[in-house]
């Protein structure tokens, strides 16, 4: 299938783009929720200080490279 070009000579972004873009929203979503929820999950085990930090900055990463990669499949799909 042939690359559309638009009005101004820009081209379409690429399937691999496309899913670049959808890995990194999704990131962007989880690390969001992992904030949050990493937060209160380990303030109400008892979590202080540097403990607290370490704790939080898991779930984040953790949720954000779950979500990010389910979004990049989505996205992969569409293509």
């Amino acid at each position: 299938m042939p690359v559309t070009v638009g009005p101004y000579g820009q081209s379409q972004p690429t399937c691999f783009d496309r899913i670049k873009m959808g890995f990194m929203m999704g990131f962007a979503v989880g690390m969001a929720a992992g904030a949050l929820f990493g937060t209160f999950s380990c303030l109400r085990i008892g979590m202080r200080g540097r403990e607290l930090m370490g704790g939080v900055g898991k779930t984040m990463m953790q949720s954000g490279g779950t979500f990010g990669t389910f979004m990049a499949i989505g996205m992969g799909i569409r293509c």
